[in-house]
């Protein structure tokens, strides 16, 4: 009877062929025989894997989070020089999951197989957190629609711009992106965003922007530009409720620091 493989096997076929691109004799082992991991490398990934389903995230550090993360993608090397590499040049798990594709791609080792497997975790990251708060009041899950918006918007390099539309009993109907731009800047248009909300059917707005800077005190074009936006709005009996600015550790609201 032939041998069942294992829910962990390093043979697995990945989605793309393993990356090497950009390896070198001191972060990539002998090719092993017959496409078996050296028993180090094996062993590694084995106590790594065991760790983390016996203590979850808080047993590892996160440049080891990020090896299992790259373990599918890269099948027979060893991916920690790799993680190493990632987290020096981003800083932190969020901003390498985060980083867009051209920027992930100037690393050396990284190829489609590596960018794939990190934005499938950052994609299911969003939706997780986006699904706690569609379809929901506002006003009761305030705290999850902050989460949503920081895991979204927060450790991206350029701003975007998004519009939250709110239905008459203040459920969420949609969030949709209106705009993005650079580290600094963002084109955003009054008469598209309550063209939309009129689309939509929707009563009332949150405007939600991040600062790839880190701080989010409002320039004051963003002070000028919410002002546009809610004239626009009042004069169709729509509501801003609010214009969130996300910064990389903490979020500013205009409603509650009075500016609007």
């Amino acid at each position: 009877m032939p041998r069942q493989r294992s829910a962990f096997s390093d043979t697995a076929m990945p989605l793309f062929a393993p990356d090497t691109a950009g390896a070198t004799a001191s972060s990539v082992p002998v090719e092993p025989v017959a496409g078996k991991l050296p028993s180090y490398i094996r062993d590694h990934r084995k106590r790594l894997r065991e760790r983390f389903m016996t203590g979850g995230q808080g047993a590892m550090p996160e440049y080891e989070l990020l090896e299992l993360i790259l373990f599918r993608a890269i099948p027979r090397q060893d991916v920690k020089p790799l993680a190493r590499r990632l987290m020096d040049a981003f800083g932190d798990l969020n901003r390498v999951i985060t980083a867009p594709a051209a920027r992930l791609r100037d690393i050396d080792g990284v190829g489609d197989a590596v960018v794939l497997e990190l934005k499938l975790v950052e994609a299911a990251a969003t939706r997780m957190a986006r699904a706690r708060v569609m379809h929901r009041p506002v006003i009761s899950s305030w705290d999850a629609l902050i989460d949503y918006c920081h895991t979204a918007m927060a450790h991206r390099e350029t701003e975007q711009f998004r519009v939250l539309f709110l239905d008459r009993k203040n459920i969420l109907i949609a969030d949709e992106e209106q705009a993005s731009g650079t580290v600094d800047h963002v084109p955003v248009y009054p008469r598209e965003v309550v063209r939309r909300a009129l689309e939509l059917n929707a009563s009332a707005l949150i405007l939600v922007h991040n600062h790839p800077s880190g701080d989010p005190t409002p320039s004051e074009a963003d002070i000028a530009m919410t002002g546009r936006i809610q004239a626009a709005a009042e004069a169709l009996s729509i509501t801003l409720h609010d214009h969130l600015i996300i910064g990389k550790e903490r979020e500013l609201s205009f409603r509650a620091t009075g500016l609007l």
